[in-house]
């Protein structure tokens, strides 16, 4: 199969340029037309540069399904729903996104196919749609899609919200700094150039901070910002991505909290695709492509091998090494009741809200460190610039 770009207009005389897989071109061709639509031109991929799509906002998603579950809950046909929804859409890029995904249904594609060939809507959702289609119930995987990311959207907004005053304070301690190195701390130099006397160790050793920060600070700044880029771009190859996440899983404290935000998410991704219908091993792998940490992603792909083996989700789990065994424990109760979507639901709630009190706990105890560091640096730094006027007093008494 090829990719091709399809030039075409529908029947209300709309030009889309769309991306689709078939042998040739003629057969798209072919396929568009008996679909009722004006094909002006069929390009491989591979000839016509084209920008990556815009990612879509997760809120403006989610307000996009409410209403695409509204529309088919009223009894409109997905096409309709689809059209009515696109034409409705102020963002350009998802408003092209959604026609696109019209226009594949119209020739005969899933709608998971069709939400998928975007390549920016959320791998769960193009899987749960996957579920629902299978299963002949849409709507019921839609509105448990809702619900699973109306908990994440939440849970992720509180996280986001509890680090906002201590980085407003580390902000603050590194300006403050900044100001005194850069803008006080020459004018005293100044000033004890003058009264030509010796000054403190102390003294000397920051008034040679502020000089060199004034001399060479311009030329730091880009080499600081050069290295923070590679440093970037490291990490998002397979061996950066794979060190900095086994670093943050091992970080004291801190590190137990990530662990259990993942293991939160990963239950609750489980969840809600084996509530769809999904087979556990799909839902597994799915689950997998979309939590964050890598060594967890990969101690789930080991889990699946063992599960194809016929051992149970719990134990293969727990061979990992990987999962806090409450939540292994959790799961095997659930795997022998039968009930093993809703136990994986009450794991993903146990640790939020674990993650949520040790959050607030770290963040009780960051804030009061954060105002201490700066106090403390604004007294050496004063103590360092006043010692010598303070001597100078001393032999003039």
């Amino acid at each position: 199969m090829n990719e091709f770009i399809v030039r075409l207009a529908d029947e209300r005389g709309r030009v889309q340029e769309q991306t689709h897989a078939a042998a040739t071109a003629e057969e798209l061709r072919a396929r568009f037309t008996q679909a009722g639509y004006l094909v002006y031109s069929v390009k491989p991929r591979s000839t016509i540069g084209r920008a990556a799509k815009k990612k879509i906002k997760l809120d403006m998603f989610l307000i996009f399904n409410q209403q695409f579950l509204t529309l088919i809950r009223a009894g409109l046909p997905i096409l309709s729903s689809l059209d009515l929804l696109a034409r409705r859409q102020k963002d350009p890029s998802f408003r092209a996104q959604l026609e696109d995904v019209g226009a594949r249904v119209k020739t005969g594609q899933s709608i998971s196919e069709a939400f998928d060939a975007q390549g920016t809507v959320p791998l769960v959702y193009t899987t749960t749609l996957l579920a629902g289609e299978r299963s002949g119930n849409l709507e019921e995987v839609l509105q448990r899609y809702l619900d699973f990311q109306r908990v994440s959207l939440t849970f992720r907004k509180k996280l986001k919200a509890s680090l906002i005053y201590p980085a407003f304070l580390v902000v603050m301690v590194l300006g403050l700094f900044t100001f005194l190195i850069t803008f006080v701390v020459p004018r005293f130099a100044s000033l004890y150039d003058q009264l030509g006397t010796k000054l403190p160790e102390m003294t000397l050793l920051l008034l040679a901070l502020g000089q060199n920060v004034q001399h060479y600070g311009l030329l730091v700044l880009p080499v600081l910002v050069f290295i923070g880029f590679l440093i970037v771009r490291w990490s998002k190859s397979e061996a950066g991505a794979d060190l900095i996440d086994r670093v943050r899983i091992k970080t004291p404290v801190l590190g137990t909290v990530w662990l259990k935000y993942q293991v939160g998410l990963f239950s609750r991704t489980l969840a809600t695709l084996l509530t769809g219908g999904l087979p556990l091993v799909p839902s597994l792998e799915t689950a997998a492509r979309s939590i964050e940490s890598r060594q967890i992603a990969k101690a789930v792909y080991a889990s699946v091998e063992t599960v194809r083996e016929g051992k149970g989700l719990s134990v293969s789990l727990d061979r990992t090494g990987v999962f806090p065994e409450l939540s292994i424990e959790m799961i095997e109760v659930g795997e022998s009741t039968g009930a093993l979507p809703q136990m994986l639901n009450s794991v993903a709630e146990f640790f939020e809200e674990d993650v949520q009190t040790s959050l607030a706990a770290i963040m009780s105890l960051i804030e009061p460190v954060i105002l201490i560091v700066m106090g403390v640096v604004v007294v050496i730094v004063l103590i360092a610039l006043y010692m010598p006027i303070f001597s100078l007093n001393g032999v003039g008494g």
